[in-house]
């Protein structure tokens, strides 16, 4: 299937870098890149960074989708701004629908039509999954936007560098608070695809870990974009005498409509609900009322005090009259830390970039952070939220903090070997 017209090109898609100003979190690294004088040394000089920006803009995934892209659009609107660089930074945007072949084949016109040598976006794990492939075969560099452990776990390779919180991290606060606060005896309610399968590998390990009586009571699974739950909420309703609480792998559409019908069949009231991601916004504004007193995983908020996230959020808000979430976070420091790589690098081609980027460490919204060299994993901390009535939509409140490194597993735990 082509590009959606409505967004291929139409956004600022030619931004030029100019040397005066300064860029959040940028400033202050060394070096130049293009320098006549680091040219001599052997570095490249190069006018311009070619970006293929491939993100749902249509589908279950799309307010997700255009999130993530303001987020990479503020980074290179910055970067472009600020005199840390003497390339130009052009880029194109690409509708991959939330489905692997539409991905691949916008992909593969972003390399061979437009020349893009770097890639970023895809919210659905399966598709992430598939760029992760796309991305070794044609040696460009790719930041996902998914979650699935495997992108940089058994599926990782030396190209992929993810600032996205994997399943793995965020599992690592779900777990400890749902085993202290609700208990051990739990029910699945998954989307039927590798992000719903990472979900439940890794909470029901870390589950087994903190309790010896750790037990699976039961579990559903729900193809994705399926709009009627009843079914689902029937057989957890089954289970609730037995279960603590019901663990819900799933996001985006599917999540806001499981929300809604579960409320209105009052499973709230008969067992906790525990989420990885209620607490992105899109979710909480499609839900409403029915997502109070649901309790999730939080991978970012924008009150944080860290890093240089204050900044970013003034930012944002300026630019589109709204607080970023989650996906607007990745998508502008996955920027960021790539156009650092690059800098690093002192080149344009993926493989020297790869090579720099790994361990670099750098400045983000959560302050100091890095892609791990093991993996290419940055190294985020992870929160447990309730949410709670609010003025316009349900609010996050924090109830407890994990740091990156207690929350990242050991380089040799991942699978991964790149």
């Amino acid at each position: 299937m082509g590009r959606d017209d409505r967004y291929h090109g139409s956004r600022r898609q030619v931004l030029r870098a100019v040397t005066a100003g300064s860029v959040v979190g940028v400033t202050g690294l060394a070096g130049c890149v293009g320098d006549p004088e680091e040219a001599a040394n052997g570095e490249e000089e190069f006018d311009t960074i070619e970006l293929g920006v491939l993100e749902p803009f249509t589908g279950p995934f799309a307010d997700l989708g255009e999130e993530r892209t303001q987020g990479t659009e503020l980074a290179i609107e910055e970067i472009n701004e600020s005199d840390e660089f003497d390339f130009e930074i052009e880029y194109e945007t690409y509708d991959t629908q939330s489905d692997p072949e539409d991905a691949l084949s916008e992909a593969s016109e972003a390399v061979q039509s437009q020349g893009a040598q770097f890639l970023t976006g895809c919210i659905s794990s399966d598709v992430a999954l598939s760029m992760n492939d796309f991305a070794l075969d044609n040696e460009v560099l790719y930041t996902p936007g998914a979650a699935d452990v495997a992108i940089t776990g058994e599926r990782c390779n030396e190209y992929v560098f993810r600032f996205e919180t994997s399943t793995a991290q965020i599992a690592e606060a779900m777990a400890q608070w749902t085993y202290e606060e609700q208990g051990d005896q739990i029910f699945y309610h998954l989307a039927d695809y590798a992000y719903g399968e990472s979900v439940k590998e890794e909470f029901s390990s870390r589950m087994a870990e903190l309790s010896d009586d750790y037990e699976e009571v039961g579990e559903t699974r729900a193809e994705f974009g399926a709009g009627d739950f009843e079914a689902y909420i029937t057989q957890i309703e089954g289970a609730a005498d037995e279960a603590d609480a019901v663990v819900i792998g799933s996001t985006g559409e599917d999540l806001t409509t499981f929300l809604s019908q579960a409320a209105d069949r009052g499973l709230p009231d008969e067992i906790p609900i525990v989420t990885t991601t209620a607490s992105f916004t899109p979710v909480r504004a499609g839900a409403g009322d029915a997502a109070t007193g649901v309790f999730s995983g939080v991978r970012y908020y924008p009150d944080l005090e860290m890093g240089d996230n204050h900044e970013f959020v003034e930012a944002y808000e300026a630019e589109y009259d709204e607080l970023p979430d989650n996906f607007s976070r990745v998508g502008y420091d996955s920027i960021r830390m790539m156009v650092r790589g690059i800098q690093e690098a002192g080149s344009d081609d993926p493989t020297e970039v790869a090579d720099a980027l790994g361990g670099l460490e750098q400045e983000t919204i959560f302050g100091s952070n890095e892609f791990r060299e093991c993996d290419g994993q940055a190294v985020n901390p992870v929160w447990m939220g309730e949410l709670v009535e609010g003025d316009d939509l349900p609010d996050v409140e924090i109830l407890m903090e994990i740091d990156g490194e207690e929350a990242i597993p050991a380089c040799e735990e991942t699978g991964c070997e790149r």
